[in-house]
């Protein structure tokens, strides 16, 4: 992999900024024209980029196209319909004592953007702020991740050859390429990670001054209440929980379920599981592997708490760790404590819902809340939680709905983007007054005249 150099920054900053500065990216038909480009050299390499992600994450090309390039593909579609509306003026009311200027919204784009992404969906959560960043108008300045080497390589050549690079470029490299490209001036900061790394982007965007959105993680929980359906409550919670194995931040971290079905249901979800992988998940083409030994290893820690109940089987060699589900656990175990992002599901039980509830309100707001029973109970228990997203009666399907905005609240992040959301995060919203020249009418200027009357149109 080649690594991006702190000149090669400094030359690819200089260069987009010049190229910015000749407001060709303003151009609506400029941003159409490059959207279908990305269109286009998306389909070209999406062999290339299955094959890629196969030997990164083991991910099967059923799994890649579902969860990373066939919500690309949306986004693009989307942006492609809708941008000429979306960046339409928008005319807004002017108040009675403002007449007769005339207001509106102009969307501009916020500049040169530095888009960061991490490696468990390395290509949806790179390419996916890329469409927004195009839509808007601005340049970015993309940086992979390390861990998933193959397709960085691959997905530097679709840019390289999709793209100027005074334009968009992508940078590799270790943690020194962020650190470079932090202490760099930008215009917006976009980056998905982990909140500790989230924290650490903050501090330095703010030496500049410059916006973030943050996409972060956390604890998402997940609640199956008395009267839910078992059986589709333990196949959508197993699939949530084994996409990528589990290396997603929105999968459901740990389970409340209640104590009258527990035993049920973990009897449901092992059966879903060997429905989707079969007895040996290891033999299956469908499961994916951890990242790195040492995400593995970490893994390994996580599974000696309380008791397990299904799975447990790792193998360091093809860094495999089996669907795995932890029964009596104790709210201060480890497992408990920090973001899983692996294929293990811890399990607690409640009599009363107000137990769960109480117990995830005590925590940081999580990116996503997931809870299977009657509609009318989830309204309740949605009413009383908070989170970035969620779903009732499923897992993870909230963000393939590019009409919904995805982002996180609290710990779990800030900003959102998807669908308009997107265009709107790369943009700034220039409000404008336009006033005639033709009278003026004297009631703001000193003396003050008709002060009283004016203060009464006012309050």
């Amino acid at each position: 992999m080649h690594t991006t150099t702190q000149e090669d920054i400094e030359r690819i900053l200089t260069g987009q900024r010049a190229f910015f500065a000749t407001h060709q990216t303003k151009d609506l038909s400029f941003r159409m024209e490059q959207l279908k480009k990305f269109k286009k050299a998306v389909c070209r390499y999406e062999s290339r980029l299955s094959e890629a992600i196969m030997t990164d994450l083991h991910k099967s090309y059923e799994e890649f196209y579902l969860t990373e390039i066939s919500l690309v593909h949306q986004e693009i579609n989307g942006h492609i319909r809708r941008l000429r509306r979306w960046a339409r003026p928008q005319p807004v009311p002017t108040p009675l004592h403002l007449l007769p200027s005339k207001s509106r919204i102009v969307y501009e784009p916020l500049g040169i953007s530095l888009i960061i992404a991490p490696w468990n969906y390395p290509f949806q959560l790179l390419m996916n702020p890329l469409v927004g960043a195009i839509s808007a108008g601005c340049c970015a300045v993309l940086k992979s991740s390390p861990y998933t080497p193959e397709i960085s390589r691959v997905m530097s050549e679709l840019i390289a050859e999709t793209f100027d690079e005074r334009y968009i470029a992508l940078t590799q490299g270790h943690r020194e390429v962020n650190e470079w490209l932090l202490q760099q001036r930008f215009d917006l900061i976009f980056f998905t990670g982990s909140p500790s790394l989230g924290k650490t982007v903050m501090r330095a965007a703010a030496e500049h001054l410059t916006p973030v959105i943050l996409e972060l993680g956390g604890k998402s929980p997940c609640i199956v209440d008395a009267g839910a359906n078992l059986k589709v409550a333990a196949r959508r919670i197993a699939w949530g929980k084994t996409v990528n194995a589990g290396q997603t931040c929105i999968a459901p971290d740990y389970l409340f379920i209640h104590q009258s079905v527990k035993e049920a249901f973990l009897q449901e979800m092992k059966q879903a599981i060997e429905r989707m992988f079969g007895q040996n998940p290891k033999e299956s083409r469908y499961y994916p592997r951890i990242v790195n030994r040492q995400a593995l290893e970490r893994l390994q820690t996580l599974i000696k708490c309380g008791q397990i109940v299904y799975g447990g089987e790792v193998d360091e060699t093809e860094r495999y760790l089996a669907p795995t589900i932890l029964d009596h656990i104790q709210p201060d175990d480890p497992v408990m404590r920090e973001e899983i992002f692996g294929p293990i599901l811890p399990v607690m039980t409640f009599d009363d819902i107000r137990e769960a509830v109480e117990y995830i309100n005590r925590n940081e707001k999580p990116l996503a809340f997931y809870y299977f029973g009657s509609s009318r109970k989830a309204g309740e228990i949605l009413r009383q939680t908070t989170s970035g997203g969620g779903c009732v009666n499923d897992t993870l399907i909230h963000i393939a709905n590019h009409h919904l905005p995805f982002g996180g609240a609290g710990n779990s992040g800030m900003g959102k983007y998807h669908g308009r959301d997107s265009f709107l995060a790369f943009s700034n919203r220039r409000a404008l007054a336009d006033t005639p020249v033709c009278f003026d009418l004297p009631v703001k200027y000193a003396p003050f005249r008709y002060f009283r009357q004016i203060k009464k149109l006012l309050g």
